[in-house]
């Protein structure tokens, strides 16, 4: 695996996670009530979208910068996945379909860095690992 190749991947994806988180942060509590408003008549109950809702910018901001950097990449993937498969599942329930092609590639991304991970020659977990 070409490492410049997996270090354009790993930063696109991390800076997608990053971006997403980050612009949320100002508008913390609009982004949450938009996202009860819209799971509103799901059967999913509030008591689960609401904390959902807050946390989810700060494990998107976290995943994506350490995805930039390339510290804790496996567990950074991992988790970056773990979190699309609950936002397509959520996505799902509320019948956004036009939501769920971008959530899918995200899937796909994380999947493939983490097949490839001996790619991750450029980034923090090389430096560490060479002590």
């Amino acid at each position: 695996m070409n490492t410049t190749a997996y270090l354009l991947l790993r930063l696109a994806v991390g800076a997608s996670m990053f971006g997403h988180g980050l612009v949320r942060f100002p508008k913390l509590s609009a982004f949450s009530n938009w996202m009860v408003t819209g799971f509103e008549k799901s059967m999913l109950p509030q008591a689960l979208v609401v904390p959902f809702s807050y946390a989810l910018p700060f494990m998107e901001f976290v995943i994506g910068f350490l995805l930039i950097v390339g510290l804790f990449t496996e567990v950074a993937l991992i988790s970056g996945a773990g979190i699309m498969i609950l936002l397509i599942f959520g996505t799902s329930l509320i019948e956004n379909w036009e939501a769920i092609p971008s959530q899918l590639i995200h899937v796909m991304i994380f999947v493939w860095l983490l097949q490839f991970k001996g790619g991750n020659g450029i980034s923090v977990d090389q430096v560490l690992l060479k002590r």
